[in-house]
C-alpha cells in the first residue's frame, strides 16, 4: 500500500513539473542486470545531454531519439560494470542505476578446460582432388621429357606435315604479280600499297634466286648488287620499277595510269629474264632431256 503511495506521488510531482515546464527525467529500470540495456526518457530540458556526455561512470549511451511534438529524449543505455553508477543530467540533478553482477552458483555450475583439437576425418573430395593434382603433374613432367627426348621426330613429323611449296623463285614471284594486278589496287587510289607490294614481290624474288638479301637493302643498293654479281643481267627494267615505286612511297608522286602498268610489265620481265640467267644446272638439265 505504502508502495502504491510512493509511486503515486511520484507521478504526481512528474505531472506537475511538467505543467510547470520543468525538465523531467526517469529510468526505464533504474536497477538491471549486466550487460542489459534500460532507457533514459527527459523532457522538457532546456538542453538535452548528447550520447557522449551520458556515456560516463561506466554508463554507455548507445542510441537517442528525440520527439520534437513532445519535447522528449530517449536514450537507450547500458553498462557492463557491476554497482552503482550515477548518470549526472547537471549540476544538481543525477539518476542512480544500479547493474547487478551475474552469479554463478559453483555447486551446480560445471567447469571444464579448454578442449583440445580435434581432427576431422578427410572427406573423399579432399583426398581425390590431390590425387588429381599428382596425376596432372606427373602428366606435364612425363609430356616434357618425352618432348624433350624425341624432339627431333616432332620436328620432322610436323615437317612432313606442312604442305611442301615445289614451285620455283620465278613461279612464286610471277603468281603472286599476278594476283597483285587483279587486285587492281591503283585503281581504286591505293598507288602507294600497289607499288610498295610490286618491288616487295620483285625483292623477294632476287634473295630467293640469288640469296643476295635484297629484302634487307635500300633500291639503289639492291640495283648495285644485282648488276656487280656474277649473272649478267639486264637492270633497267629493276631500275626503273624501283624509281618509279620511290617517288610514289617517298615523294608522294602520282604516276598516270600506263606508267603503273609498265610498272608491272617491268617487275615480270625482269623476273623471267634474271630466273632465265640464274636458275639450277639441273633444271637446265632436265629441260635439254625433255628437248632429246
Amino acid at each position: 500500500m505504502r508502495s502504491l503511495k510512493y509511486i503515486g506521488l511520484v507521478w504526481l510531482m512528474c505531472l506537475c513539473a511538467e505543467a510547470k515546464g520543468q525538465a523531467v527525467a526517469t529510468l526505464g529500470a533504474d536497477t538491471i542486470a549486466l550487460g542489459d540495456q534500460t532507457t533514459l526518457t527527459i523532457r522538457n530540458a532546456f538542453k538535452y545531454p548528447s550520447a557522449d556526455m551520458l556515456s560516463q561512470n561506466g554508463v554507455v549511451a548507445l542510441r537517442q531519439e528525440f520527439d520534437t511534438a513532445a519535447r522528449t529524449q530517449t536514450t537507450v543505455i547500458t553498462s557492463f560494470e557491476p554497482g552503482e553508477h550515477y548518470i549526472r543530467l547537471g549540476a544538481d540533478d543525477s539518476l542512480l542505476l544500479v547493474v547487478a553482477d551475474v552469479e554463478i552458483d559453483s555447486a551446480t555450475a560445471e567447469l571444464r578446460d579448454i578442449a583440445a583439437i580435434e581432427r576431422v576425418p578427410y572427406t573423399f573430395w579432399e583426398v581425390f582432388r590431390w590425387v588429381l593434382l599428382g596425376l596432372g603433374v606427373a602428366a606435364l613432367a612425363f609430356g616434357l621429357w618425352w618432348l624433350l627426348t624425341h624432339r627431333k621426330e616432332v620436328q620432322q613429323a610436323l615437317a612432313k606435315s606442312e604442305p611442301v611449296d615445289t614451285r620455283t623463285p620465278e613461279e612464286r614471284a610471277l603468281q603472286t604479280l599476278e594476283a597483285l594486278r587483279r587486285e587492281r589496287l591503283w585503281q581504286e587510289g591505293r598507288t602507294k600499297e600497289y607499288h610498295t607490294r610490286l618491288t616487295d614481290a620483285v625483292r623477294l624474288f632476287i634473295e630467293e634466286a640469288t640469296g643476295i638479301r635484297a629484302t634487307e637493302m635500300t633500291s639503289d643498293e639492291t640495283v648495285a648488287e644485282v648488276e656487280g654479281s656474277k649473272w649478267n643481267v639486264e637492270c633497267g627494267p629493276l631500275r626503273d620499277l624501283f624509281t618509279t615505286a620511290d617517288l610514289v612511297k617517298f615523294a608522294k608522286g602520282e604516276p598516270a595510269a600506263h606508267e603503273h602498268e609498265r610498272s608491272m610489265d617491268e617487275a615480270v620481265a625482269f623476273v623471267k629474264g634474271m630466273w632465265a640467267t640464274v636458275k639450277p644446272a639441273e633444271e637446265t638439265k632436265g629441260e635439254e632431256v625433255q628437248h632429246e
